[in-house]
């Protein structure tokens, strides 16, 4: 278990024209099922979420990510789906290229070798839309969203004004690999 500290996540985060696309997204189906909406500032893909990481592990933390090393690629996210237990609706891709599954057995690897754990090692990648979705009817097949993913950044999740507020802290550029 991470001792207490920054509480620190790795993740995607879309460029200007997917995160409009995703709240839009998050509109249509707002207007369906009901909810809370995420702000769009607040759109992204988890990678691994740490939980509190004192001060004096960043340094560390980010030597290893530097490591890492991922050619750029896509998504297509292409899929809602919701969960019941704690009332999320999130936006997915039916694909998962195999660079994201690489990236995140990278970053778990380098983890791990400078003693830090994912607060949960498992990895689902979604994009959280909704949160407090008490009933969710069909869900509609979405337009994909292309998400071309070209870096990877450490964040910070503070409590500021009543919500959260994510600080980008550090980013690493995806690697085109040489032919």
């Amino acid at each position: 278990m991470a001792e207490s500290g920054r509480r620190l996540f790795l993740a995607l985060w879309p460029g200007l024209a997917q995160v409009h696309q995703l709240d839009q997204l998050a509109g249509v189906v707002h207007v369906l099922g009901g909810g809370r909406r995420m702000r769009a500032e607040t759109l992204h893909m988890t990678l691994a979420f740490l939980g509190g990481v004192p001060e004096r592990r960043i340094a560390d933390l980010c030597a290893a990510m530097a490591e890492c090393q991922v050619e750029p690629f896509r998504l297509e996210i292409d899929r809602l789906g919701y969960w019941p237990a704690n009332h999320i609706l999130w936006a997915g891709c039916h694909r998962l290229p195999v660079q994201l599954g690489n990236l995140v057995a990278g970053i778990q690897t380098a983890l791990r070798r400078v003693g830090l754990e994912p607060v949960r090692p498992d990895f689902f990648p979604h994009v959280t839309l909704l949160r407090r979705v008490e009933a969710v009817p069909v869900l509609p097949a979405p337009e994909p969203i292309i998400w071309p993913v070209a870096e990877w950044q450490l964040v910070e999740s503070r409590r500021e004004e009543g919500h959260a507020a994510y600080h980008r802290l550090a980013a690493w550029p995806m690697v085109r690999q040489p032919d």
